[in-house]
């Protein structure tokens, strides 16, 4: 099977006062379509560093990266924008919601900035939310939700658009841990049901057995 996600000798540095801190070393991964893999290591071991990369909101020192075919670091800035909503999804440990708007509105919006009609992307949201089961919760605002349903609504927004990728950043890590197992056994329910690839960042030992695949991030390398 071909790869859908190809990463190659990757790796990035901060400044840390006088130090050049690398946070990653080299680094590679190979995914095919469709898998479901788990992201671990220690705090601070650059997994989220990894995860913002793939997502094209940084880059790297150097390195490369195909997703489904496209070189993610050879795209201006318009054209990483456009790839972004149409083919990547994110999910956050906060859930980034915009406070002023609803549930509903929130969900829109993806497809709104993609140039959809607004009866279009009315339509489109509230059957990602029936997917996630708060659809009837579409006109509240974020503030009248509980965590988990906040969580739910940012999962929608993360899948409205129909993307390939998923990146979710700690999904579960400012939940409970009853509401945390619901909010994994959604993202492996939809990760089938959507048929994505997907790569978890996350501490949670229950939510990493999900996945097919676990790798630990460990001195700028994946292993």
């Amino acid at each position: 099977m071909s790869e859908f996600l190809l990463v190659r000798d990757l790796t990035k540095s901060f400044m840390s006062g006088d130090e050049r801190l690398e946070v990653l070393a080299g680094l590679s991964l190979t995914m095919a379509p469709g898998e479901m893999l788990a992201v671990t290591g220690a705090s601070g071991s650059g997994k989220s560093t990894l995860l913002h990369i793939l997502g094209g909101m940084d880059r790297p020192d150097a390195g490369s990266i195909r997703i489904a075919g496209r070189d993610l670091l050879g795209l201006d800035r318009e054209e990483l924008c456009d790839f972004r909503n149409r083919t990547l999804g994110f999910v956050f440990q906060f859930h980034h919601l915009l406070p002023e708007f609803t549930a509903l509105e929130n969900v829109m919006m993806p497809l709104l900035l993609r140039g959809a009609r607004p009866d279009e992307a009315r339509g489109k949201a509230l059957e990602a939310l029936q997917g996630v089961a708060v659809a009837a919760r579409a006109r509240h605002r974020p503030g009248e939700l509980s965590g988990g349903e906040q969580q739910r609504v940012a999962i929608a927004r993360a899948l409205v658009g129909a993307p390939r990728l998923l990146l979710a950043d700690e999904p579960t890590g400012n939940l409970d841990p009853h509401t945390g197992e619901t909010i994994g056994i959604l993202l492996q329910k939809l990760h089938a049901e959507h048929g994505l690839t997907s790569i978890l960042v996350t501490h949670n030992q229950k939510l990493a057995q999900i996945c097919s695949r676990t790798c630990r991030l460990e001195n700028g390398r994946l292993v």
